[in-house]
């Protein structure tokens, strides 16, 4: 039978994926890809047609087969699939570095530039031969053999072990839970939080409650759990996750992985000529330098600062206040923040997000985000069942305009064993032209870890995760509704990192909207719209506690920008010192000394956020800007919704985003937008 990763197809067959047939088929993709390469290198006449759109070829055909494999490994994780996964990333790193460093490639990618064919081509078509450019560079395409080499050890070594803190990580989270049996220790959680603990000890196959470190438990024990004692024991457990410290202390210990991976890092870039990681990562990103990322940083923790003291204090007053008997006269610790915050908010807005949870139903979210993006860009997206699946959870959606199809994405909401935690848009397929010039319809993977249905209950969302959701399915949008034909900078493709954040911030702001609320909220059990008393309460509280949630990811955001800045061979800075000093610096609460919040910190170690953290705060500026002209024009605006369709989700990485961004503002963006919209100002 044919290998299903081989066959060209527009949607992957995940009924027929095995894990044997994984390294069979990128070991053939991969040998195909190299004896074609080396016969377009030795061309006579090289153009974009004859170079460019068949090395677009190679890459979309690996693209399509790994998005799959690698998709497959997050929701769907097991030894078998993580061996095959961790194999072929290997063959991927040192075969990317190896085209990376194909010197007879990057001179026939520099003859198109050269060429007189260059200027007439179109702006997505230069912007990607310059893209491909300045990544053979990033590549250390210009280096002797020797650094070459190095460069490829270093390459495969630091994809070795990024993989291993991801697996750390999800074994650290699936290796601890507590089995209660008597209920009365999870006094204070909402039926929905005791409900999933019966049914995590039921799939355990023991009596009671199981608390684990998944999301969906660890958070309502920290909110809303009135046994201190448990509240510290989970905390405990949850911040010392794949460290020396813990219930767990020295399994699945990444520490010894970021000290290698920061001395790694550093050497690469220094290879290719930066004094440090922080420059290498800003070669590819909006912010101009080091400084300007640190001065901005800085900026916004100054005027941040004093009110998330302030809230601080009133916190601390509160518990003094209203929570002697647990505190016993100690002072307040940081298993007591989320517990005591919630009991403050009930206190002064008498709401809370369990309360909130029967009038947002996953299926009247869905279908109101839905809503709100026809409004917004012209656009209906129905479910259909011409695709395989992966997991009985999961829905396959198209979307249409006018009537034609012209993209689609899988949903897959709820946690579950051998996921890997948090929320992701990845992309399954990215829009281009293909050899026939036929165009091939991107099509997304939307992954969430929500609280999964109990018994005859439908999933309630919290408004939190109805705002991950928003922010998730605005980095979906920016994928699919791309009008972009080269796959270099097809949707989120050849955009800047710390740009790429702004479609999904963006997004999020509807869930603040009473005019969007009317449409993704309703009573699970009687169809009632959201009270207007709630409605209002939710306003109130929109901004509770905004200085303290600013700091703490200006405090996550410094730590990653500054030790990646920092490093270098003659100062190889401590981890946990530098993360020290910046606390000393911004935080205006400080965690126990046992937390290792690092080592579990796979936005920076596993990901693709080293260095970029702060792209996070950097789009959640240009976010508030971009939304305050809907501010201004009405939420719904039509002709404000095309505008940012057309200057932001159509153009993907085919320009440079402050280009894009001037086109639909009319201006450079402000931070003050921001601090407005958070009460900061």
């Amino acid at each position: 039978m044919t290998n299903p990763l081989l066959q060209a197809s527009a949607l992957p067959f995940f009924d027929l994926i095995k894990t044997e047939h994984v390294e069979p088929a990128i070991d053939q993709i991969l040998q195909d890809n190299r004896q074609t390469i080396e016969q377009l290198t030795a061309l006579d006449n090289i153009s974009w047609d004859t170079l460019a759109r068949p090395m677009e070829e190679l890459e979309n055909r690996l693209n399509d087969a790994w998005s799959a494999v690698s998709h497959l490994n997050a929701v769907v994780n097991d030894e078998a699939l993580r061996d095959a996964y961790n194999n072929c990333l290997a063959k991927l790193t040192a075969y990317s570095t190896e085209v990376g460093q194909n010197k007879a490639l990057c001179e026939a990618y520099k003859t198109i530039a050269k060429s007189d064919e260059f200027k007439t081509l179109d702006q997505q078509s230069r912007k990607s031969v310059e893209n491909i450019l300045r990544a053979f560079h990033l590549s250390g395409v210009d280096l002797d053999d020797d650094k070459k080499a190095r460069y490829s050890e270093l390459s495969n070594r630091l994809s070795e072990l990024t993989s291993k803190f991801a697996e750390n990580v999800l074994d650290a989270t699936q290796g601890w839970f507590r089995h209660i049996t008597d209920e009365k220790d999870l006094s204070g959680l909402p039926e929905s939080a005791i409900a999933g603990a019966r049914q995590a000890a039921e799939q355990k196959e023991l009596d009671g409650f199981v608390i684990t470190l998944d999301f969906p438990s660890y958070f309502p024990v920290m909110t809303y759990c009135d046994n201190r004692e448990l509240r510290q024991e989970v905390y405990e457990a949850f911040l010392t996750r794949a460290s020396d410290q813990g219930p767990n202390a020295g399994k699945w210990d990444n520490g010894p992985l970021i000290k290698e991976i920061m001395s790694l890092r550093y050497e690469q870039a220094n290879i290719l000529g930066f004094d440090s990681y922080a420059d290498r990562s800003l070669a590819k990103k909006m912010a101009s330098s080091t400084t300007e990322v640190l001065d901005f940083l800085n900026e916004l923790a100054e005027k941040s600062k004093p009110v998330a003291e302030n809230e601080v204090a009133e916190l601390q007053a509160f518990a003094q206040a209203h929570g002697a008997d647990q505190l016993k006269g100690g002072a307040l610790q940081s298993w007591d923040l989320a517990y005591f915050g919630e009991k403050l908010r009930q206190n002064r807005y008498a709401i809370s997000q369990e309360e909130l949870r029967p009038y947002f139903p996953a299926h009247k979210v869905i279908e109101g985000m839905f809503g709100c993006v026809k409004r917004l860009f012209n656009i209906d997206i129905e479910v259909s069942d011409v695709a395989s699946l992966w997991h009985p959870d999961v829905t396959y959606y198209v979307i249409k305009r006018d009537g034609a199809e012209i993209a689609s994405f899988y949903l897959d909401l709820y946690a579950r064993s051998n996921k890997r935690g948090g929320a992701w848009m990845a992309d399954c397929r990215v829009r281009r032209k293909d050899a026939n010039n036929k165009t091939i319809k991107p099509v997304a993977f939307l992954t969430c870890n929500f609280t999964p249905p109990v018994g005859d209950k439908p999933a309630l969302l919290t408004h939190d995760e109805v705002t991950t959701l928003f922010h998730e399915f605005g980095h979906g949008l920016h994928h699919m509704l791309t009008k972009m034909d080269v796959y270099e900078v097809s949707g989120i493709n050849g955009v800047a990192w710390d740009a790429v954040e702004l479609p999904s911030q963006f997004l999020e702001n509807w869930c603040w909207q009473p005019e969007a609320l009317a449409l993704i909220s309703s009573h699970h059990e009687t169809g009632e719209p959201l009270p207007k008393t709630l409605l209002d309460k939710m306003l109130a509280a929109k901004n509770f506690q905004a200085g303290m949630q600013m700091m703490r990811q200006l405090e996550f955001s410094l730590f990653d920008f500054r030790l990646h800045a920092e490093y270098s061979d003659s100062n190889p800075v401590d981890v946990a010192d530098v993360l020290q000093d910046v606390r000393d610096k911004v935080a205006v609460l400080k965690p126990p000394a046992f937390t290792r919040f690092q080592n579990s910190f796979s936005h920076i170690f596993a990901g693709g956020y080293a260095a970029g953290y702060y792209s996070y705060k950097w789009a959640e500026v240009l976010a508030a800007d971009a939304f305050s002209k809907f501010e201004e024009k009405g939420v719904f605006d039509q002709k404000t919704g095309q505008g940012f369709l057309q200057a932001i989700l159509e153009q993907g990485g085919s320009r440079e985003p402050m280009e894009l961004f001037v086109e639909f503002r009319g201006r450079e963006p402000s931070v003050e937008p921001l601090l407005h919209q958070t009460g900061i100002i």
